[in-house]
């Protein structure tokens, strides 16, 4: 395993993060940890120099804390710095901070957090969260020996990273990064950006919720060809630890084998760099990637504005998206949650105002309908 310094008290954190977001299931309920599993799974991890564990308030219906908590008995707690999420959507009062906060302590059979960070911050959630007085909260924890460390994770623009990132002196912050997300959320810009303010980075995602780890036949055929023997995880990995400012990379592990697997990684990764042919390897895949459409939306937007609302070139992005990494979730939630209703697919009348303005000629009514059936929740 291999460390690196990271946060304002010389830690030095392995350079794999374990992230308890994807844990075994004994059935289809993601509240129903096999616990067993999980408790192997980490502290295997912990054995093997893994000392950074993140969790958080909602992941696995409320049920990974308490997990986390359980498999870091037996002095394994003690091996490790832990992180966990305040999430602001459950927030409504400095009450319910203080209520959740002790229910977390609770969980994760701990009197402090190493690492707190506000959860999927975006505009609106930093907005109603400063409303709270977060900061202020925050500070008292820590004064009470609560909290170590205090950060936020990231899910909005770059600029909006910016503002977040001055309005505080941060201790750390976390934001998805990997080869095909240098120009999605804060991206390569806010990397850098909290680069330049001394701010670690942790990156999360770095295979893309496991959708890099299994990529098509025609991202395989490049990788073959390459010569270089790395299986796509390996080449997922070593492309986010290589990235200057990157202090930590986390991994939502399922299972034991993949912890096995990246552990391996980790250990072999040698100068943690990638050579000019790494790189244009990936420029290669990242470039296939992107060339695979589903449906050939341009995002030109000349059918816009529709007259009913319909969003019609973020709809086919978050088809092209589900169907170009054959992972539907991701999309299913920005659907329903990121699409105001009259936006939506499912809003369209068929009037076919749209279609004499479309340079491509698509079927717009037909196709998003079909993108409704794909990215529909119920």
């Amino acid at each position: 395993m291999q460390f690196r310094k990271f946060g304002k008290d010389d830690f030095q954190a392995s350079i794999l993060g374990f992230g308890a977001m994807r844990l075994p299931l004994k059935s289809a309920d993601p509240g129903d940890i096999d616990l067993s599993q999980a408790t192997e799974m980490i502290r295997l991890a912990v054995d093997s120099g893994v000392n950074y564990v993140d969790t958080a308030y909602g992941y696995h219906n409320g049920k990974s804390e308490s997990v986390v908590g359980q498999a870091l008995r037996d002095g394994y707690r003690q091996k490790v710095r832990l992180a966990t999420k305040l999430p602001y959507w459950a927030v409504n009062s400095i009450e319910d901070m203080d209520r959740i906060f002790a229910e977390q302590l609770a969980r994760l059979e701990t009197g402090k957090i190493d690492y707190y960070l506000l959860h999927a911050l975006s505009q609106t959630a930093w907005e109603k969260l400063k409303g709270f007085k977060v900061l202020e909260w925050a500070q008292r924890k820590s004064d009470a020996g609560q909290i170590g460390s205090l950060g936020f994770s990231f899910h909005d623009g770059p600029e909006v990273f910016k503002q977040i990132i001055d309005e505080h002196n941060w201790d750390f912050c976390q934001i998805q990064y990997n080869y095909m997300d240098t120009e999605n959320q804060a991206g390569s810009a806010g990397l850098e950006y909290a680069n330049a303010k001394s701010i670690p980075v942790i990156v999360m995602e770095p295979l893309r919720g496991g959708s890099l780890a299994n990529p098509p036949e025609n991202v395989k055929v490049i990788l073959a060809k390459s010569g270089i023997d790395r299986t796509p995880a390996e080449w997922g990995l070593l492309w986010a630890w290589s990235q200057p400012g990157v202090s930590l990379v986390l991994s939502g592990m399922s299972n034991l084998k993949q912890v096995r697997d990246n552990l391996l990684i980790a250990e072999n990764s040698g100068s943690l760099k990638m050579s000019e042919n790494d790189l244009k390897v990936i420029a290669e895949v990242r470039k296939a990637y992107l060339d695979s459409k589903a449906i050939n939306c341009t995002q030109c937007g000349y059918c816009m504005p529709c007259p009913y609302g319909v969003n019609i070139p973020a709809n086919f992005a978050m088809y092209n998206e589900a169907e170009r990494y054959n992972n539907y979730n991701g999309p299913k939630w920005q659907y329903a949650n990121r699409l105001k209703e009259e936006e939506r697919a499912a809003a369209c009348t068929g009037c076919q105002r749209c279609l004499p303005k479309c340079p491509q000629k698509l079927e717009i009514p037909d196709l998003l309908e079909k993108v409704h059936q794909a990215l529909r929740t119920q």
